[in-house]
């Protein structure tokens, strides 16, 4: 540690000065003594500052799930008349299960050369965390983004009412 210098113990010993206490228990007047300030010669040259840190490089940017659909795709999910290869229902599971259940029906549906997914997970409840309802609906974009299956998955989108509506995903993977 380096010792202050005259300026900034005349600046320092302003700052303690005008200091109150927080309890009400006497303490000692430390103002009373001020510092001794070192003779310094006045040719000295103040010291140059050092160089400034680096700063690590941000981390990399999460994968996510490309919106690579194009125009027709949009218009059949929309219109409910695309059918689900496979069909997987998370009513009835808690979170580690249905994490579990989602990766092996995307590594099956994968090795099975299927293209579209219907996810089941129910509505996302409204209100302030936390939510006892509507946990994995909650997270499951954020498990298909850290997915081992992530680059296979070519889009999510909203279900159609006659397939769960806004309880229900479609999984659109890449052929």
């Amino acid at each position: 540690m380096r010792p202050l210098s005259a300026e900034e113990q005349a600046l320092w010993a302003r700052v303690t000065a005008s200091i109150r206490p927080l309890s009400r228990d006497k303490i000692e007047d430390v103002r009373a003594a001020p510092p001794s300030l070192p003779e310094t010669p006045a040719a000295a040259k103040p010291r140059p500052a050092p160089p400034p840190r680096r700063m690590p490089p941000p981390p990399p940017p999460r994968r996510v799930i490309a919106n690579t659909l194009d125009g027709g795709w949009d218009r059949r999910l929309k219109g409910g008349t695309v059918e689900p290869d496979r069909i997987l229902d998370l009513h009835g599971h808690n979170l580690d299960q249905a994490w579990e259940a989602i990766d092996r029906a995307l590594e099956t549906a994968i090795m099975r050369g299927e293209r579209v997914l219907l996810l089941i997970t129910g509505h996302a409840r409204a209100g302030d965390p936390p939510v006892e309802r509507g946990r994995i609906r909650a997270a499951v974009n954020d498990w298909l983004t850290i997915s081992r299956h992530s680059s296979r998955i070519a889009a999510v989108r909203q279900a159609h009412r006659r397939h769960g509506g806004g309880g229900s995903l479609y999984l659109i993977l890449r052929r």
